[in-house]
């Protein structure tokens, strides 16, 4: 079979996970929950018809392995999430498990066994819906994660701990989950752009150099609450003004710092009255950029702007680091591979950063990491109107393939120094 026949299946396969949600309307699939044990039961009878053995780690993680020529050889790690945010699209995470699988479907098809084995992992929490904590899965096989997470709890008080039990996971031995780099190639991720770039190159495909640093912050401006009609605005200390007053601090930061791009996307403010004055807000910050140094300078930059406008409004700042991630530089030689397998097929090999995160952050404190992106229709991603073509998914579908073979045909010490 061709590579476009191989994408019709991956794009029938994406519409079929779409079912397992847990809500009917429209793609909701968190981590530990029925719908993601219906996603993980779909993809595991996948894998098997593909020769895979399978099965589900402590955490929940599914993963399917395609065993080498020889015993002894090491292996190389592909993959990506099959949990959603809410209300999501069908194609980030799903697409990156499925066209994966497609590879090696492919060599299943045509009987051919690599120098090194793959192992496929469908990772059970990227998105960090339910407990509010991202790369649970991944951190978990990095050997990154961290037990006071289990303590978590969701929108229904149910810990961490309990939804992974639940799920048939032993958050006991969570330790089993972690991998060793001692026999590992890398890990390669395929996924959607999440961006406009490659739609507005037209190019179907793109190699990842880097992955933009993260810190989300929350923010707490706190002031006095009053009677909205009998409080003169001079005496007031409203919380949600200052607020307000952050939040175009943030645009104006982003704007005038290159390659950064700040976002609060969350206030809550308190007591929430059309007829009372807001005495507590809080806001959720989000700062990118794909150098270290130039993200925690605009988060200290904030922060005066923070502590300025609460100053001048005689309230009280709160500052939280809720999460921060390092900026991930792609493995050259396996960002070299795969702009070579995209040449191979007649397309330019287009470099560009990703701003998004992705599981590949996780896995860079164990191995080499390099993603592929495929093209999405106007850049839309977290959204019902995520799109891709069958074409441009059986482009990432054949540059995959092309970067294993590029990777068994290279010398066993280029392969072991990636």
């Amino acid at each position: 079979m061709q590579s476009d026949t191989y994408a019709e299946v991956v794009m029938q396969r994406c519409d079929a996970l779409a079912s397992c949600t847990e809500e009917p309307s429209r793609i909701t699939r968190p981590f530990a929950t029925p719908a993601m044990a219906c996603a993980n039961a779909l993809v595991a009878g996948w894998m098997r018809d593909a020769g895979m053995t399978v099965h589900q780690d402590t955490i929940g993680n599914l993963v399917g392995r395609y065993a080498a020529a020889t015993p002894s050889a090491p292996t190389l790690l592909l993959g990506s999430h099959l949990d959603s945010v809410r209300d999501a699209g069908r194609y980030d995470g799903p697409l990156g498990v499925l066209a994966a699988l497609a590879c090696v479907q492919q060599l299943h098809d045509s009987g051919t066994r690599l120098p090194f084995a793959l192992e496929l992992y469908a990772f059970a929490d990227e998105e960090g819906v339910r407990f509010h904590s991202t790369y649970l899965g991944s951190s978990a096989v990095a050997g990154r994660f961290a037990p006071a997470t289990l303590e978590r709890t969701d929108a229904d008080g149910m810990s961490m701990a309990a939804a992974i039990r639940a799920f048939g996971g032993d958050p006991m031995r969570l330790a089993e989950a972690a991998r060793t780099p001692d026999d590992l190639l890398g890990y390669v991720e395929l996924h959607i752009e999440q961006g406009p770039v490659l739609e507005a190159l037209d190019l179907p495909v793109g190699v990842v150099t880097a992955i933009a640093g993260q810190s989300r912050i929350a923010v707490t401006f706190q002031g006095m609450a009053g009677h909205a009609g009998t409080v003169p605005m001079q005496l007031r200390r409203d919380a949600l003004c200052a607020a307000a007053e952050f939040v175009l601090a943030v645009e104006a930061q982003a704007r005038s710092t290159a390659g950064l791009v700040a976002t609060v996307g969350q206030i809550n403010a308190e007591p929430g009255a059309s007829n009372v004055i807001p005495g507590i807000v809080t806001l959720l910050l989000d700062v990118r950029h794909q150098d270290d140094a130039t993200c925690l300078t605009a988060c200290q930059a904030l922060r005066s702007s923070a502590e300025q406008i609460a100053q001048a409004r005689q309230l009280t700042l709160g500052w939280e680091l809720v999460q921060a991630s390092a900026a991930v530089q792609c493995n050259m030689r396996l960002a070299e591979l795969l702009a070579q397998a995209v040449e191979a097929g007649g397309i330019r090999a287009h470099r560009l950063p990703s701003g998004a995160g992705h599981d590949a952050v996780a896995l860079a404190a164990l191995v080499p990491v390099a993603m592929l992106f495929v093209r999405c229709a106007g850049g839309i991603s977290h959204n019902p109107a995520e799109a891709v073509t069958q074409a441009d998914v059986a482009a990432g579908i054949m540059v995959l393939g092309r970067f294993l073979h590029l990777l068994a045909a290279a010398r066993p010490t280029d392969t072991k120094s990636v």
